[in-house]
């Protein structure tokens, strides 16, 4: 907490005033999603959730060479008092565990209250200064890390990931870290940099050291990240074919490899390829295969797997370990918009479909509703203690949500 109160206070003292080409910059969003959905238990009853976050955005840059942002988001929501202390999707990631230190983010109620319908969250999501020089780019402070070039699931993106049902994936969750970027030819770039865990614990941080090129109209990213005792090699593959896209992101993680002691975890391997087209510029679709080396191959394991590393620190969700993701959206008209996409379990044929319908109602205005219906064998018991597929232990969640900007 006074680590922050000391970066705020820093960021304050540099003066608005007195240099004639500075640049002072407000913005941000209102948001609000309303979501129902229905337990894969057949006696459960249905329960919702209405999320309202507010969102504001600043940025100053006293200079072309140096500016500071900064990021505040105010949640409130209303939910079944059962969703603040679990979550109705099996496996999630954490929200962000690189951060030195941080707000408690429940406002109300405090711990000593009783549960109830009612609670407000807050997020310190970007305090971050950024400086050029000749050489390099600097970063340091609370920003957001993320890489990838795949369209559903990104095996190097191990950082701040969002899952396949994250509604909001506006703004990436933001983390500590100091970061340097170094361009290297035309296209080319060295990106290194140390994201903190808490109180700057190194078994709880990570490095990372990325490469960027292209060569053959190809653009190639290579990657090491040494993040909480775990070591990522990653490659990233894009270029075009003919008139399509094509990606092949790929990394493979080394379990505590640093570790003399003996330790029963496995490494694993997860890879995403795949293919995009645009039809006229009105209809964009993608389909993208998604192997996971960490997931179990038969569904009765699933549970008892989620002791690796891959899912405790490694943002792991997925559960199994074949996986086939299309999706499309089609511009109905100007303002109409429908899309859709399917995530299936390929050994244990489950499968979640996404699919959304939004209106553009003015510029800075948008409304959507959408769903994610799951279809596979359902639990056979009240207490999920043994899943008969992936996907069918997942509740149905259908959704709308209303977005301002300004």
């Amino acid at each position: 907490m006074r680590k922050i109160r000391v970066l705020i206070t820093f960021l304050m003292t540099i003066p608005l005033f007195g240099i004639a080409d500075a640049e002072f910059r407000v913005g941000g969003y209102y948001k609000n999603f309303s979501t129902l959905f229905n337990s894969p238990i057949p006696e459960a009853s249905v329960s919702g959730i209405v999320v309202n976050r507010l969102r504001l955005n600043l940025s100053y840059a006293p200079t072309d060479s140096l500016s500071f942002a900064f990021a505040y988001d105010f949640t409130p929501r209303v939910q079944d008092p059962l969703l603040f202390s679990q979550s109705p999707i099996a496996v999630s990631t954490a929200a962000s565990s690189y951060r030195v230190t941080d707000f408690d983010s429940l406002i109300y109620p405090s711990a000593e209250t009783p549960a109830g319908s009612v609670g407000i969250y807050h997020n310190l999501d970007r305090a971050s200064l950024q400086f050029s020089t000749d050489f390099a780019d600097f970063s340091v402070g609370r920003d957001a890390i993320a890489w990838g070039s795949a369209r559903v699931v990104n095996p190097t993106d191990v950082v701040a990931p969002y899952t396949y049902d994250q509604l909001d994936t506006e703004d990436r969750v933001g983390v500590d870290a100091l970061r340097v970027r170094i361009p290297v030819g035309v296209m080319g770039e060295i990106d290194a940099g140390y994201i903190s865990g808490a109180d700057f614990d190194f078994d709880k941080s990570a490095i990372f050291l990325r490469t960027q090129l292209n060569a053959a109209e190809t653009d190639f990213s290579i990657l090491l990240l040494e993040f909480q005792r775990d070591l990522l090699i990653g490659l990233d593959v894009a270029r075009g074919i003919g008139g399509a896209g094509f990606w092949l992101e790929t990394a493979y993680v080394l379990t505590e490899p640093f570790n003399d002691e003996s330790d029963t975890s496995e490494d694993y391997l997860r890879t995403s390829i795949g293919l995009d087209y645009s039809f006229g510029g009105e209809t964009y679709a993608f389909i993208e295969y998604h192997f996971n080396g960490a997931g179990a191959p038969e569904p009765e394991n699933y549970l008892t797997n989620l002791e690796q590393p891959a899912y405790t620190r490694g943002s792991v969700y997925l559960l199994g370990r074949h996986y086939l993701a299309p999706g499309f959206t089609r511009q109905i008209t100007p303002l109409i918009g429908f899309g859709g996409q399917l995530l299936f379990n390929l050994s244990d044929v489950s499968a979640w479909i996404a699919p959304q319908v939004s209106y553009n109602i003015a510029e800075d205005i948008h409304l959507s509703i959408g769903g994610l219906i799951s279809l596979g064998n359902r639990p056979e018991d009240d207490g999920l203690t043994e899943l008969r597929s992936e996907f069918g232990s997942y509740p149905n969640l259908f959704f709308s949500s209303f977005r301002v900007y300004f």
